[in-house]
């Protein structure tokens, strides 16, 4: 279990110059809504024990540079259940966030509702997740800290629903709370560590790192989305089109492939540059999401946020060589639609030798996930740029392309299938795979000729 941090100690490990903001005040009669007998006494003797006169602190504070609403639970004051005065005080956060066109990050500590306040306080949970959509439309990013515990509606609103969740190490986090779970429940389920494993947190941040960690996420979910110069091409030209990355120098194919298998061989060679390097030489920094919030994660798909080179902000989903999983898939699709609210372009990376199609895929939902991911692209927000840095291998590959701002590198190909799969379903030897690869006209050369993408970034310094 991670250390308890009050919520003002939360509070001075994510920020600086913290301003409370006003409380709403609302009355009750003795005893709560319900007349609960011992409710009264027991706010009293918790806001004796914390100094706190509510489970949540409210207010704004810098984080590196950005000034952002904070939302902080206090798990000492009934265990950082939420009731109807909690509820104010969260939509009062909301509201001045709005306001004032300030991120919102949320520092969750709680044990769900409040019993001592029955389906009020349970309705609590009706008002924060509006006020979470509001913020959503607004355009407004939300970072949720999951802190020790974070269970019930705490975890299905603020949590769950941010744009991007961080946990402490070792966080209880789960909808059941350790007292109604049933009694064979296995712990380990019940963690940010596992809720991370199964695409529901981005990412495990100790306490030394999150400040840094939550600066860096701020500074690009806030960037203003069209302001820097040189990145991209103009407005009239390409609507604000991200220019296609150019492969990293001194790596990959020289020249453009002479045939069909060439195409293929240039693709598959472990000599060419992957999709990391292609980040890593594009982007000055860099935050990565993870998961598709549906109960998986794919390693060989990188989503995230970077700073460009001019520092504009560009949301990018990257192919790593691999076969695509369905949780890939809905992690791109993820990205995508956050990119479209909070208005930043995207730049996609191709390279993958198709869709995963082992039985667990199928049972995962991969058709209903690639799906879902063609109509991300097809009705994105903000433009797409799609490079094709190694293998295209049919719709699991065109699936993260951009139609009609598709580029490729020279050691790539792009193929409604693979050579050897094609040759297998018109039932010829292997000894013509290769004239197949010609056949298909799948080298960078024949997509251009076919308008299938616009053209071909050759490799720096070359």
């Amino acid at each position: 279990m991670t250390e308890r941090f009050s919520a003002r100690e939360a509070i001075a490990l994510a920020g600086d110059d913290f301003r409370e903001l006003p409380v709403p005040m609302r009355e009750f009669k003795p005893d709560g809504p319900l007349s609960w007998q011992g409710y009264d006494d027991a706010r009293r003797r918790a806001l004796t024990r914390t100094g706190e006169d509510e489970s949540v602190v409210c207010g704004t504070a810098v984080i590196g540079s950005t000034r952002a609403v904070l939302i902080a639970f206090e798990f000492g004051f009934l265990g950082g259940s939420l009731g109807a005065r909690t509820g104010d005080r969260v939509e009062a956060a909301y509201t001045h966030a709005r306001a004032h066109r300030l991120p919102v990050v949320s520092l969750v500590a709680t044990g769900g509702s409040r019993m001592q306040e029955g389906m009020l306080a349970l309705t609590q949970l009706q008002r924060v997740a509006r006020q979470s959509a509001l913020a959503r439309e607004a355009g407004l990013p939300q970072i949720a800290v999951l802190r020790d515990p974070t269970t019930g509606g705490g975890w299905a609103t603020l949590g769950a629903g941010a744009d991007v969740t961080l946990a402490l190490p070792g966080a209880q986090v789960g909808f059941a709370g350790s007292r109604v779970r049933p009694s064979d429940a296995d712990p380990a389920a019940y963690t940010a560590e596992a809720q991370m494993a199964a695409g529901a947190v981005d990412a495990i941040v100790g306490e030394e790192e999150l400040r840094e960690t939550l600066a860096l996420w701020l500074t690009l979910l806030t960037a203003p989305a069209a302001e820097a110069e040189g990145e991209v091409e103009s407005e009239a030209a390409s609507g604000g089109e991200v220019e296609p990355v150019s492969p990293p120098a001194a790596l990959g194919a020289p020249g453009l492939p002479a045939t069909g298998w060439d195409a293929v061989r240039h693709a598959r060679s472990p000599e060419r540059p992957r999709a990391a390097a292609y980040l890593d030489a594009y982007f000055s920094r860099r935050a990565a999401i993870g998961g598709d919030r549906c109960g998986g994660s794919d390693d060989g798909m990188l989503c995230g946020f970077g700073s460009g080179p001019a520092g504009r902000t560009v949301a990018y989903a990257a192919q790593c060589g691999t076969a695509t999983r369905p949780a890939g898939y809905r992690t791109a699709a993820r990205l995508i639609r956050l990119a479209g609210r909070l208005g930043f372009p995207v730049l996609t990376l191709v390279d993958t030798p198709g869709a995963a199609n082992d039985a667990q895929a199928e049972r995962q939902g991969a058709g209903s996930a690639i799906a879902d991911l063609f109509a991300a692209v097809a009705t994105a927000l903000t433009p797409v740029t799609t490079l094709v840095i190694g293998e295209g291998g049919s719709g699991g590959a065109l699936a993260l392309a951009a139609p009609g701002n598709t580029w490729a590198t020279p050691d790539s190909y792009f193929s409604v299938i693979a050579p050897e799969l094609a040759a297998a379903i018109l039932k010829r030897p292997a000894s013509e795979v290769r004239d197949t690869a010609d056949q298909l006209r799948i080298r960078p050369q024949d997509l251009v000729e076919l308008g299938v993408i616009r053209g071909i970034v050759e490799h720096a310094g070359r």
